[in-house]
């Protein structure tokens, strides 16, 4: 049996981290193509940035997703991001683990580590997401 391109597992003795939308080791076999994808923000090609974070959280997922097709690869093939939110508190956390969890409804979250910033690249920007994915 060939052992999967990329294992996502939350190992025993630490806590289940599923209910905050990530998980803890994403592990990835020697000779497995990476896939860096920058920082995506919550604008589409006319730039135009919501003020509703809910609404960026889901362009950033769908410019994240675009940029994996341009591989051949899906959103099941992330093994972490990183997620820089503007101004973060519970409300946007909340948000965070809802769009994800329509993404990776199998809870098999990528790792990521998540950091509250005072301010992003662009005037209007409330989150900003970069991720590796394995194909």
């Amino acid at each position: 049996m060939e052992k999967p391109v990329l294992e996502i597992t939350s190992p025993e003795g630490i806590y289940d981290p599923r209910a905050h939308g990530y998980s803890h080791v994403a592990s990835v076999p020697a000779q497995s193509q990476l896939v860096f994808v920058a920082g995506q923000g919550g604008s589409r090609t006319d730039g135009i940035l919501s003020n509703d974070f809910r609404t960026q959280v889901s362009i950033v997922f769908e410019n994240i997703a675009l940029a994996l097709k341009s591989k051949n690869l899906t959103m099941a093939n992330i093994a972490k991001l990183t997620t820089l939110v503007v101004d973060y508190d519970e409300a946007k956390h909340k948000i965070l683990i809802e769009e994800s969890s329509k993404i990776w409804p199998d809870q098999k979250f990528p790792v990521n580590t998540l950091i509250p910033v005072q301010r992003l690249a662009l005037y209007g920007m409330l989150i900003e997401i970069d991720a590796t994915a394995v194909g």
